[in-house]
């Protein structure tokens, strides 16, 4: 792995007030998912703001790539131009007429051509899902799709880093689902994904690293299950333990289960559950997993598979996804967690279609091999387009 990001002894403190970060050091890999969690006040968003070199430290460095951040405008453009931050309220973000306007604008800053910031634009509201809404002002906007267009507004600048900070406050929880399947889609395609957040269930099942943080200083900094299951820094930070790790803790804990991998889902939960009660799937059929790439297959395509397999679940990831699913009124049975609800249902003989963009596609596989592999289920999971195993077949 690379180190992309590294605080090296960050102090800092507003005017008049007592410090908000004291001695943080920590570093952040290229390519991860990170949670910077902490109650209200431990420092988050001060942290965030020293990632693109917003806030200044008054003590310690902040280095992109190995190099020191410096602080004279030509060298924050640049910094800037690579670290793209996506504020809390989106309203501070967005201030053109239109949408078309307001994502222009680094584009434009950047001195691409007219025909350059066109194709940047169209490609960077695709990928929100914001195709169509060119010409909408900001303020017409829903909660869910200002934050989609103050995200593509800075994809435009094609950043290495994204960060933001408490990105599903203000959503109800399928906007919140949504956008953590955006963020997910955007990491596989290699960006680096730091978000703020005091929610413990988000941060336990979503990031790869946790910087657990509390009155300016880091508590830890580690993968969830060395925070999470750590009661002392748990209590320490005045934050509480993930439902699903409560639940398992205390099964654990009354001899319900054996203790093993500390569950991040209710699906790993359950495999655990059933491993422990030995009612092994072997013998039992399982049900199929299609996977549809909804930008290389036709809707009428889709509404045909639909037809012949009434007995399907269908679930829809990611914003193109059930974009079309809602312009094609197709009913939905999982509109997040899609991956683990397929498998779930599958391990009761039930066979799901899972409609996804295409860059989601490979993820899908992984995620559902890797489960397999863990579990020893085999669940087969095949291509719409195909009737044959695709040749990354799970299991």
């Amino acid at each position: 792995m690379t180190t992309l990001l590294e605080f090296d002894d960050i102090h800092y403190a507003y005017p008049n007030c007592p410090a908000s970060l004291s001695g943080v050091t920590f570093s952040i890999e290229k390519g991860a998912r990170v949670a910077l969690v902490g109650p209200n006040g431990a420092g988050k968003t001060t942290l965030l703001l020293m990632c693109n070199g917003v806030l200044e430290p008054s003590k310690g460095r902040v280095l992109l790539g190995g190099e020191p951040l410096r602080y004279d405008s030509r060298s924050l453009r640049e910094v800037r131009r690579k670290v793209g931050l996506v504020f809390q309220n989106s309203d501070t973000q967005l201030f053109a007429p239109t949408v078309y306007q307001d994502v222009a604008f680094g584009p434009l800053n950047l001195g691409m051509t007219p025909g350059e910031i066109q194709a940047t634009v169209a490609r960077s509201l695709a990928a929100v899902g914001l195709t169509g809404y060119e010409k909408r002002p900001p303020h017409q906007l829903s909660g869910g799709e200002k934050k989609r267009a103050a995200i593509a507004g800075t994809l435009a600048m094609e950043p290495e880093v994204l960060i933001f900070d408490e990105p599903t406050s203000s959503l109800d929880p399928a906007g919140a689902a949504d956008l953590m399947e955006l963020l997910d889609e955007l990491n596989i395609r290699g960006t680096t994904i730091i978000i703020s957040t005091h929610d413990v269930e988000l941060a336990y099942h979503w990031a790869d690293q946790v910087i657990l943080l509390n009155r300016g200083t880091v508590l830890h900094a580690g993968s969830p299950e060395e925070v999470f299951t750590n009661t002392a820094l748990i209590a320490a930070a005045n934050l509480r333990m993930p439902a699903v790790l409560e639940v398992y803790t205390e099964l654990v804990s009354r001899q319900m289960m054996e203790k093993t991998e500390s569950p991040k889902s209710v699906l790993q939960l359950v495999s655990s559950l059933e491993r422990s009660f030995s009612k092994p799937h072997a013998g039992r059929a399982l049900g199929t997993i299609t996977v549809c790439d909804v930008d290389a297959t036709g809707a009428g395509e889709i509404l045909a598979w639909i037809a012949d397999h009434p007995s399907y679940r269908c679930g829809a990831m990611g914003t193109r996804a059930k974009n079309l699913a809602e312009r094609e009124s197709i009913s939905l049975d999982f509109t997040y967690g899609v991956i683990d609800k397929s498998i779930l249902r599958a391990l009761v003989g039930e066979s799901s279609l899972l409609l996804t963009p295409g860059s989601m596609v490979p993820h899908v596989f992984r995620r559902v091999g890797t489960y397999c592999r863990e579990s020893g289920n085999t669940i087969a999971v095949v291509s719409l387009d195909t009737t044959n195993p695709s040749p990354d077949q799970a299991g």
